[in-house]
């Protein structure tokens, strides 16, 4: 999808000319939502900084900066989960005080989040109607067409979703489908999307792109959080930087470059972003691995999984072997969320045998759930990957000078920002989160990485760095690990990849070399095309 085609949304002159009030512009005659000056800290942390910020009906306005610049911070004051400390929010040309997230629902403001907003035991279908009105009849009784109407819904939407499977046995990318869906059941003037495409399929994010091109050209303002610069400049008409808690421009997408953006996130030129962007495998050990001397770091053999009674995994056989990254794509829900866990050791087979080494670095799908305990500190989190090396005890007592050094320097690598090592985990942006559960499980992937969606909510200086680190894992000293790489996203599994397979209904089908193309692994993702078997 290019940025050139995407229709025009009619902006008031003003807007799409970059200038805007607070900075430097004359004010917009019409607002879907404002924010005025607003600061917002927590503790000694200034998250936003008199930052203004205006959102014209029927825009797609994208929201870009590095981890912890704000934009959470932002979408959160405009969905009503956070008030401001100085400054002023309006909704549709009028100064609320928005006190809760049903105060802004009311007002017809709707937040897709990052970290999902779902009752885990309820279904799918609970948790729609859970938070729509209109579920409902005036006597507290379930509107007999409401299930139709969100069926509707969905295939007008073309969101594949389990309705009535209880949401936490659900991948994260079938959550952020549900979670799409329940925003969009009722009418919605201002509509907040935290990183919605993260686990998505490319063809799924063109679908959700022209879903949200619709509501825009019915009135609706929409605001676009995300890090995947080709995908903002595709899909917004305005986009905002913010870095460090400050506003750094506001332009017309058509006007900047992705690079130009990634510029303006960081304050300077990002080492490595063009070659992040080209799809070129690490290949600088294929022809080693070509031969029968390269070992074998993991196998599975006729592995099945079960998942609440149904097949996740069917008769998986597949080799990992030390010294290279295997590619798997898939559409969340195809099992390789199940596959992830049998290779990190997490989940028996069924059926089958797993081969795997004593020690493996899992990145999990899901950081606030798998990976991180938030009420710990950084240190406490990094121990989890330490607590057995002989470095880091003193005989039977773990060595927490040791821990704190190596947490400190983990920090330091991942440009973590946090006030320091002694921080909860809780106190950190989504971004920060994912940059200590990557950075602790590199610690520990001796022999075997599992990664699922490792970049997954990074900005772009933090993704170039941990491709980077995964690259070179696979790459240097004499004994490198395998990595498995499960991710969908595509320019991810062709830039670091060797192998590539992808996950189908529970089936792991091997990419030839000459279909290593965003079509061809696409339509396969999507069960377009089929192969047999697996290896």
């Amino acid at each position: 999808m290019k940025g050139s085609e995407r229709p025009v949304v009619k902006l008031p002159a003003n807007t799409r000319s970059g200038t805007r009030e607070g900075h430097g512009g004359s004010e917009s005659p019409t607002s879907a939502a404002r924010l005025r000056d607003v600061t917002r800290r927590f503790g000694p942390v200034t998250a936003l900084e008199g930052v203004s910020f205006d959102l014209v009906p029927g825009e797609i306005h994208g929201l870009l900066g590095e981890n912890g610049a704000g934009k959470t911070t932002l979408a959160r004051i405009l969905g009503g989960l956070l008030a401001p400390d100085e400054g002023q929010v309006e909704i549709g040309g009028r100064e609320v005080a928005l006190r809760s997230a049903r105060a802004a629902r009311a007002r017809g403001v709707a937040m897709v989040h990052q970290h999902f907003s779902l009752v885990p035991r309820f279904t799918g279908f609970e948790n729609i109607a859970l938070f729509n009105g209109g579920a409902w009849t005036a006597k507290g009784m379930a509107a007999p067409d409401y299930r139709d109407r969100v069926e509707a819904r969905a295939t007008e939407l073309k969101l594949e979703v389990d309705l009535d499977v209880a949401v936490e046995a659900l991948g994260v990318g079938a959550r952020q489908r549900i979670e799409i869906l329940k925003a969009l059941m009722s009418e919605t003037g201002v509509l907040l999307l935290d990183e919605p495409t993260a686990v998505l399929a490319p063809r799924e994010v063109d679908g959700l792109f022209a879903v949200l091109r619709e509501v825009a050209g019915a009135g609706t303002g929409i605001v676009l959080v995300a890090h995947k610069l080709d995908e903002v400049l595709a899909a917004a008409d305005r986009v905002t930087v913010l870095r460090r808690g400050r506003w750094v421009m506001t332009e017309a997408a058509a006007a900047v470059s992705a690079k130009g953006l990634a510029e303006a996130m960081v304050g300077g030129v990002v080492v490595g972003f063009e070659a992040s962007r080209r799809t070129v495998r690490h290949t600088s050990q294929d022809s080693a691995r070509a031969g029968e001397s390269v070992a074998a770091v993991a196998s599975l053999r006729s592995v099945n999984v079960t998942r609440d009674g149904q097949p996740a995994l069917r008769g998986v056989t597949v080799e990992v072997r030390r010294g290279e990254v295997l590619g798997i794509a898939g559409v969340d829900g195809n099992g390789q969320r199940e596959l992830a866990r049998v290779l990190a050791g997490i989940r028996t087979p069924d059926s089958g045998h797993a081969t795997l080494p004593a020690e493996v670095g899992w990145i999990p799908q899901d950081r606030g759930g798998e990976g991180l305990v938030n009420d710990f500190t950084i240190s406490e989190n990094v121990a989890f990957a330490l607590h057995g090396k002989d470095t880091c005890r003193r005989g039977p007592w773990l060595d927490w000078a040791g821990i704190e050094h190596a947490a400190a320097d983990l920090v330091r690598e991942m440009d973590v920002r946090a006030t320091s090592p002694a921080a909860a985990a809780a106190t950190l942006s989504g971004g920060n989160q994912q940059k200590v559960v990557t950075g602790r499980e590199f610690l520990r992937s001796g022999d075997l990485l599992v990664a699922e969606s490792p970049t997954r909510g990074l900005d772009v200086k933090a993704t170039v760095a941990v491709r980077s680190r995964i690259a070179a894992l696979a790459r240097d000293g004499d004994h490198p690990p395998g990595v498995v790489l499960i991710s969908a996203d595509l320019d991810e599994i062709l830039e670091l990849s060797d192998r590539i397979a992808v996950m189908v209904r529970g089936r792991l089908v091997p990419v030839p070399r000459d279909s290593h193309n965003t079509r061809d692994i696409g339509e396969l993702m999507l069960g377009a095309q089929q192969s047999g078997g697996s290896r």
